[in-house]
C-alpha cells in the first residue's frame, strides 16, 4: 500500500510542476539543435526559462524559417507538399508549443507548408505560457 501511496504522490508532483511537459522540452531541443555541450545548452535553457518567468518577458522561440521548412519535409517524406493534421499536432508537441490539455481541433484539411508556417509562428504564445508555469 505504501508503494502505491509514493508513486501517487510522485504523480502529483510531476504533474503539479509541468516535470513531464519540461523534460520533454528539453529532450525534444536537445535532439532538434544537437549542441556540441549538451550540459551547458540545457543549463542555458533552464535559465531562460526562470529569466522569462522572473521578468514577464517572452520566452525566446528558436525555430527560423528554415527549421521550421527541414521540420516540414522530414514529416512530409513523399514530397506531397502536405502533412497530415496527426503529424501536425505531433510537432506541436515536440516543439514544446501544444500541451495535452490543448484542444486542436481538425478541419479535415491536410496542412501545407504555409499553414504549417503560420501555425508555428502563432504558437509562441504557447511557448510564454509554458514558459510562466515553471
Amino acid at each position: 500500500m505504501e508503494t502505491s501511496s509514493r508513486e501517487l504522490q510522485a504523480a502529483e508532483y510531476l504533474e503539479k510542476h509541468h516535470i513531464k511537459e519540461l523534460v520533454s522540452y528539453l529532450t525534444s531541443a536537445l535532439l532538434f539543435f544537437r549542441p556540441e555541450k549538451p550540459k551547458e545548452y540545457l543549463i542555458s535553457l533552464l535559465e531562460r526559462l526562470r529569466i522569462a518567468k522572473v521578468t514577464g518577458v517572452a520566452f525566446p522561440f528558436f525555430m527560423d524559417n528554415s527549421n521550421i521548412v527541414a521540420m516540414f519535409e522530414m514529416m512530409d517524406s513523399s514530397g506531397r507538399g502536405t502533412i497530415s493534421f496527426v503529424q501536425y499536432k505531433e510537432a506541436l508537441k515536440t516543439l514544446g508549443l501544444s500541451t495535452e490539455d490543448e484542444d486542436l481541433q481538425d478541419d479535415g484539411h491536410k496542412i501545407t507548408l504555409d499553414k504549417f508556417k503560420e501555425e508555428v509562428c502563432i504558437h509562441p504564445a504557447s511557448l510564454r505560457a509554458f514558459a510562466r508555469k515553471f
